[in-house]
């Protein structure tokens, strides 16, 4: 508890400090800003009066000074006017010069970034000495947004990898559970084995020893399911039909008569690269849902369809329908619709068809109020 408020503390810091950085680097950005815009009005200070000098030049008048200045100038535009005519540009391009709305455009743009140097050349006769802001200034005027966008970037990066490491953290803590949880499953499972024995020698009802043995074999089968999270499963080339037909099967014997089930597939056998175990454990956590959906009633139909190199599961249900928005969100782990439930059922289906035995699953079509249809495909498997 006092290392989680620490760690907690500890982020707060780092957030602050980097916000105090960010703040004091974009204070500077423009404090350097404004200096350097005061130096550039101080130098349209200097031209204008240089030109007033030029203007006035007599014979013996010294324009060194003046020219020198006007030559010093390659970076800053100017537009000088009188009677609001352009007389006059310096360090602007000449195809806007020659054009009458592209000069009249660019004279408004330079109006609203500075404010004109008026020059009373003599008096009760002006010219306006309009400018805009050197290719440095602009330069530092997008830096700080370029700055706050690395940081940002930055900040993306740094949530990303804390993202997935927690991720893989919460994975291999999920995968120990599971292991743990096949583990502590398998003792009272060998035990229950024995006492089958006992009631085979004590001559109970075959019938009842035959469902009982089922049961046990299903309890090996969910403790081989949990064994194998977080472990590569061994593929084999199996009978993609025969498999999900074993598995509706057994759960059409498990549920109520009210949910009526279907099975349609081709006749003949469609080989594909897969682990029986985990794909059981696919169709189930199919079929559960689709009868949660339906509340326990209705119609659920299993179709096989082979297409090219590709096979093609679909289970249907006539329930209350996803909406188009949670068509992919379904699949996050703990995402539920349901008051009890962790959420994990889906999630560890795709999974388990996706990573494990390279294939695809979605949500086909879904209506609300008219029931869903998820899709399974997988790959036919290439035997030599």
């Amino acid at each position: 508890m006092q290392f989680s408020k620490s760690r907690n503390t500890t982020r707060w810091v780092i957030i602050f400090a980097s916000f105090l950085i960010i703040s004091m680097i974009l204070w500077n950005t423009y404090t350097f800003f404004q200096i350097f815009k005061h130096e550039e009005r101080l130098k349209m200070n200097l031209w204008a009066n240089a030109q007033k000098t030029l203007i006035n030049a007599g014979e013996n008048t010294d324009v060194e000074l003046p020219l020198q200045i006007f030559s010093n100038n390659t970076s800053i535009p100017i537009i000088l006017t009188e009677n609001d005519s352009i007389i006059n540009t310096v360090n602007i391009d000449e195809e806007i010069v020659n054009h009458t709305q592209k000069a009249a455009a660019f004279l408004a743009g330079l109006k609203s970034e500075n404010e004109p140097i008026v020059i009373e050349y003599v008096p009760g006769k002006f010219q306006k000495l309009y400018y805009g802001n050197s290719a440095l200034l602009n330069k530092l005027k997008y830096y700080p947004i370029a700055l706050v966008l690395i940081i940002v970037l930055f900040a993306g990066l740094v949530y990303n990898f804390y993202r997935s490491t927690k991720m893989a953290t919460q994975n291999k803590l999920w995968a120990g559970m599971a292991k743990e949880t096949a583990h502590q499953i398998g003792t009272p499972l060998s035990s229950l084995i024995g006492w089958v024995e006992i009631l085979k020698a004590d001559d109970v009802e075959a019938t009842t020893i035959f469902e009982i043995e089922k049961d046990i074999d299903r309890l090996q089968t969910i403790t081989e399911r949990f064994s194998k999270i977080g472990s590569e499963p061994k593929l084999e080339n199996k009978d993609v039909i025969e498999e999900t037909q074993k598995s509706c099967d057994y759960l059409q014997s498990r549920f109520s008569k009210q949910v009526e089930f279907s099975f349609n597939a081709p006749k003949e056998p469609i080989i594909v690269l897969m682990n029986p175990t985990l794909h059981s454990w696919t169709i189930e956590n199919l079929v559960k849902n689709a009868i949660d959906a339906m509340k326990g009633k209705g119609k659920l139909a299993l179709q096989v369809i082979q297409e090219g190199d590709l096979v093609k599961i679909n289970v249907s249900d006539t329930g209350g329908g996803i909406p188009k928005k949670q068509f992919k969100s379904v699949f996050e782990p703990g995402f539920t619709t349901k008051k009890r439930g962790w959420g994990l059922g889906l999630s560890l289906t795709k999974r388990i068809v996706e990573e494990y035995h390279k294939g695809t699953i979605k949500v086909l079509n879904s209506e609300i109020g008219k029931g869903t249809t998820m899709q399974v495909i997988f790959k036919k498997s290439k035997l030599i």
